[in-house]
């Protein structure tokens, strides 16, 4: 096109030679993506924090843990899943929130506009699977279910292993996919490390519930044989 420089990018994505035609830039602004973000976030934990108080005998940490279930459920359904089943988000002309979401975090890892065949992968076992199982997760614990324990290992464990392999195959390839160290440390590093030490936090006192349950379960078969 006359008038255009070759070399230029014409996106603000890292590598700047990633090719993503038909390429649509960012039409809201950064501060109203994270505001919307942050509302919408605020406004679910609100709501699952007052519905758990309707439940007897759940504790702050439980409800806590509800919060946080069903929070990282719909992210992983909605947020993820959107990303997953939508290839092409970055080419829409009339844009979503939500591909103007997965457009803005591609500044901190450019490997989701550039639709990494480890991310994808990922991400989809992520929004199919765990999504659900979190919202489960969270009905457990309200209802006192005996697997709630067990799902939450299950899940936290997920969630580790998908962390693992998103940080690792961004290490083999490079570690280069964002836009600055802002994007880089604000995005990629501090937004996933929710992921890393909550689920982390979770496998332990789950772990902890259910040594402590067995061992109780002994204790008082020890008991009824004297």
């Amino acid at each position: 096109m006359a008038g255009v420089d070759a070399s230029e990018p014409i996106h603000p994505f890292i590598p700047a030679d990633l090719i993503l035609q038909d390429y649509v830039p960012i039409i809201l602004s950064q501060s109203t993506i994270l505001s919307v973000y942050g509302c919408a976030s605020l406004l679910v934990v609100s709501f699952v924090w007052i519905l758990a108080g309707r439940f007897p005998r759940i504790t702050k940490l439980d409800k806590v843990l509800m919060c946080w279930w069903v929070f990282t459920g719909l992210t992983h359904m909605i947020l993820e899943g959107y990303f997953v089943f939508t290839p092409e988000f970055f080419k829409q002309t009339s844009p979503t929130y939500l591909a103007e979401v997965w457009k803005e975090y591609s500044k901190g890892d450019s490997r989701y506009v550039g639709r990494d065949s480890a991310v994808v992968a990922i991400e989809g076992i992520t929004a199919v699977l765990e999504g659900p199982a979190c919202i489960l997760a969270a009905y457990a614990i309200a209802t006192r279910k005996s697997y709630s324990h067990i799902l939450q290992i299950a899940i936290a464990l997920g969630q580790l292993y998908g962390t693992a392999v998103y940080f690792v195959t961004s290490y083999l390839e490079g570690d280069n996919f964002a836009a600055s160290p802002i994007y880089y440390y604000s995005y990629y590093i501090f937004a996933n490390s929710f992921w890393v030490w909550i689920p982390s936090l979770i496998v332990i006192r789950s772990w902890k519930k259910i040594c402590a349950a067995v061992d109780n379960t002994q204790e008082h078969k020890k008991t009824k044989r004297r």
